[in-house]
């Protein structure tokens, strides 16, 4: 009998070893064995494969990083050309602007020189664009002499353009 037991009891330790023998519903957690769902190589090779994955996706991310940075400094580089010219373009505004109102005044001293009546006889045959610079270029006086001789329309549209 004591053979028996010995066997017995040999057999239930060998099934519990092996994960050949199930407790049942009231066996403790650290008793019952449970089988992993995937064999570990395939774990192994999974996060492998999971690695290479973000590892292709981070060089990606940064070859975009890379060509952003390159277009960033392109576009820096162009808007320092265009400020640049921008520049450029304001100052040769500004000194054609002034050479431009230098010979309006130039023009001014020989209209003013004239009669009125002459004056405005000339000024009526040119441009309102001219004929309205050289009344914001004109001293008071001079414009007080000329505004009755010129034409009404001239006249109100120079009005209308200083009071706005």
């Amino acid at each position: 009998m004591t053979k028996v037991l010995l066997t017995l009891a040999l057999v239930f330790l060998a099934l519990n070893l092996f994960g050949g023998f199930h407790m049942g519903p009231g066996a403790d957690a650290a008793e019952v064995r449970t089988v992993p769902a995937k064999p570990p190589a395939n774990d192994a090779a999974a996060l492998e494969a999971k690695r290479q994955q973000l590892a292709q996706k981070e060089a990606q991310l940064q070859a975009k990083e890379a060509a952003l940075k390159q277009l960033s400094a392109q576009l820096d580089s162009r808007v320092k050309e265009l400020n640049l010219a921008k520049k450029g373009i304001e100052e040769s505004l500004v000194a054609k602007k002034k050479q431009d109102d230098e010979r309006y005044k130039k023009m001014i001293k020989i209209y003013k020189g004239l009669k009125p009546q002459d004056a405005a006889d000339l000024l009526n045959k040119l441009d309102d664009k001219i004929v309205i610079e050289m009344l914001n270029l004109m001293d008071q006086k001079t414009a007080v002499k000329l505004i009755p001789l010129l034409t009404q329309p001239r006249v109100l549209e120079w009005t209308r353009l200083n009071l706005q």
